[in-house]
């Protein structure tokens, strides 16, 4: 499980460790499984808005626009790709 927290106003997002710059958060541990945590992303953060800017629980910023252009795991491509 996990808790976003998302401020509609300021187009603004902290994300904890679901999602991160050219990444996403690990499933190897007791419970986790990647196709929830890719349906909660995809679901769940990309219908906030490609404009909005996050806060990963480190790392740099990004913009959940650039993640589905650019992330390895949950890009629009690599989604398609299957």
């Amino acid at each position: 499980g996990h808790v976003v927290f998302f401020h509609r106003e300021a187009r603004f997002a902290q994300v904890g460790d679901v999602l991160f710059q050219g990444s996403i958060g690990r499933t190897d541990f007791p419970g986790g499984s990647y196709p929830q945590l890719i349906a909660a992303i995809t679901g769940k953060l990309w219908p906030l808005g490609e404009d909005v800017a996050f806060v990963p629980g480190h790392g740099p910023m990004s913009t959940f626009g650039r993640e589905r252009q650019t992330n390895p795991f949950v890009s629009d491509e690599a989604l398609a790709e299957g």
